[in-house]
């Protein structure tokens, strides 16, 4: 019968925590740029370019992993770029899993974001603009304190988002144990193989992480 390798099950738990801490931290600096721009902008087609940040949480993750394939892949300008500048192939390596988690989670980010400076008093940026404050100093001293709460919100579902993510890690970092196997993919190898025990292990160790980002979450509302 198969039973728990304690080593072998730390690997994924391990890069999954290291992709979903460094895709977070980046989805969330971009999904507060993203976020504080449009919400204080109007132009035309801003319907059209919301649509475009919110299509990866509608699309299937197979569709999104598909489409940064074509993208990165090496046959492609920018994956051949990509690959002349650092002299390795992006996909297929955890940094294509950390890229994958980052697009998946971006519109969670964004979203909660938006709502979160959408809350934000315009005449108290109004003021501070009226005494003299460029927009960065508007945005650093007013608006961002501001929307502390949605901030943290922000950057739990970001990092819940990419811990969790299957579909489109699956299709550009594959699954090299070691390498690119995150624990969502990792459950899926060992529920295929038969290993129940390695299964159950990863199982309630994603379970008991996503409990602890929910929790924190909770009573940080």
């Amino acid at each position: 019968m198969a039973s728990v390798n304690w080593h072998d099950f730390w690997l994924p738990v391990r890069l999954s925590l290291q992709v979903a801490l460094l895709s977070s931290m980046i989805v969330l600096l971009l999904g507060v740029a993203a976020a504080w721009w449009m919400s204080r902008r109007s132009f035309k087609g801003k319907t059209a370019l919301e649509t475009l940040f919110m299509l990866p949480l509608v699309l299937p993750p197979t569709v999104v992993g598909f489409l940064l394939l074509v993208l990165l892949g090496r046959r492609s300008r920018l994956g051949e770029w990509i690959e002349w500048m650092f002299h390795a192939p992006i996909v297929f390596s955890w940094w294509a899993a950390v890229i994958a988690a980052i697009v998946v989670s971006f519109p969670l980010v964004y979203q909660t974001m938006k709502v979160g400076f959408a809350a934000v008093d315009r005449h108290l940026e109004d003021a501070s603009r009226s005494m003299g404050a460029s927009e960065w100093e508007v945005f650093r001293y007013i608006s961002l304190p501001l929307a502390y709460r949605s901030l943290g919100t922000a950057y739990i579902l970001g990092f819940a988002r990419g811990l969790g993510e299957f579909g489109a890690t699956l299709m550009i970092a594959g699954n090299i144990p070691g390498k690119t196997q995150t624990l969502p993919t990792a459950i899926y190898v060992a529920v295929d193989s038969g290993n129940a025990p390695m299964a159950w292990a990863w199982t309630i160790a994603i379970i008991v992480i996503s409990f602890l980002l929910l929790f924190i979450s909770r009573s940080k509302a």
